[in-house]
């Protein structure tokens, strides 16, 4: 998996593109919506699912397209990608519009902090001077 600025022309001369696209919705790591299309290239036997945002460019290569889709999902989800779904909207070439349902991901769970460590943690930054003095 890459995730990296880089320029749009280099990854269509690198690979021949699929006929599959999908559409890819949902909030970026700074809170704001987003819809942009997923593009699927071949190359050297694998499937590349490529997202351009903004300066961001992030690729991931599997074996099968539903392969390469998840992979970006979860590489998306670990930068803090949100709440995101995709629609297939080009199948062997042909535009599908709306005719396909959108696939929701579920958000990955928060990791949890057990209550032990939570008052251990207290503890030590109420052992930090200067941290909870009163001041006159």
């Amino acid at each position: 998996m890459t995730s990296k600025p880089t320029s749009s022309t280099a990854a269509v001369e690198s690979g021949a593109r699929s006929r599959e696209r999908q559409q890819l919705a949902g909030i970026d790591p700074h809170a704001r919506g987003f819809n942009r299309p997923v593009e699927f290239e071949r190359h050297e036997g694998e499937i590349r699912a490529v997202l351009r945002y903004e300066t961001t460019r992030v690729t991931v290569a599997e074996a099968t397209h539903a392969a390469a889709l998840s992979a970006l999902i979860r590489c998306l989800h670990e930068q803090g990608y949100r709440q995101l779904r995709t629609q297939l909207s080009f199948r062997e070439g042909e535009y599908l519009g709306n005719r396909e349902p959108w696939i929701e991901y579920p958000d990955p769970r928060p990791v949890q902090v057990r209550w032990w460590e939570r008052l251990a943690r207290w503890f030590s930054d109420r052992r930090r001077p200067g941290l909870h003095e009163r001041q006159p």
